[in-house]
């Protein structure tokens, strides 16, 4: 149980575990450095913001890549999702591929990230959020920051989630 956080939005094993029954799959999530995990993460980032999105090359990769804490989602071995955890407890390149949208596994990936940002005892966790997506990290806990903007030309919304634990 991750601690700080409502028990409403953090399933338990028996949860996930029929989580990947209902999508009929075996999950890994795998968390390393750059050098560890591009291989598999950079495919899914280049087919998710790049091609769909149509983010620029020189946008979508930066020196961050490099000090961030890096997880990716596999089914049956295939990478399939990814995101990355800055120093300075912002979230980001949150990716899952088309196929696997809409089954909760941007869910398992958030939440595997919330519990190690906790584990790491940091006080918050940040993201920029496309508008779209508000509704996703709001269930899972974040809280909208701030106005509206545009970023590679994507409407975009800072988003916080407090870690402390409450008394």
């Amino acid at each position: 149980m991750i601690s700080g956080i409502s028990k409403t939005l953090v399933p338990s094993a028996n949860q996930i575990c029929k989580m990947q029954k209902e999508i009929d799959m075996t999950l890994q999530i795998h968390t390393g450095t750059w050098a560890e995990l591009q291989a598999d993460a950079k495919p899914i980032r280049e087919q998710v913001f790049i091609q769909e999105q149509g983010i620029a090359e020189a946008d979508e990769w930066d020196a961050q890549d490099h000090v961030s804490q890096h997880f990716v989602v596999y089914a049956d071995e295939h990478a399939i999702a990814t995101a990355r955890l800055l120093p300075n407890h912002s979230i980001g390149r949150v990716a899952v591929l088309a196929a696997y949208r809409g089954q909760g596994i941007g869910k398992l990936l958030m939440l595997d990230m919330i519990q190690q940002a906790q584990q790491q005892q940091r006080p918050l966790l940040q993201l920029s959020s496309q508008v779209h997506a508000i509704a996703f990290y709001q269930n899972l806990g974040f809280e909208v920051r701030g106005e509206e903007y545009l970023e590679c030309g994507i409407p975009h919304i800072e988003m916080q989630m407090s870690l402390a634990e409450s008394t």
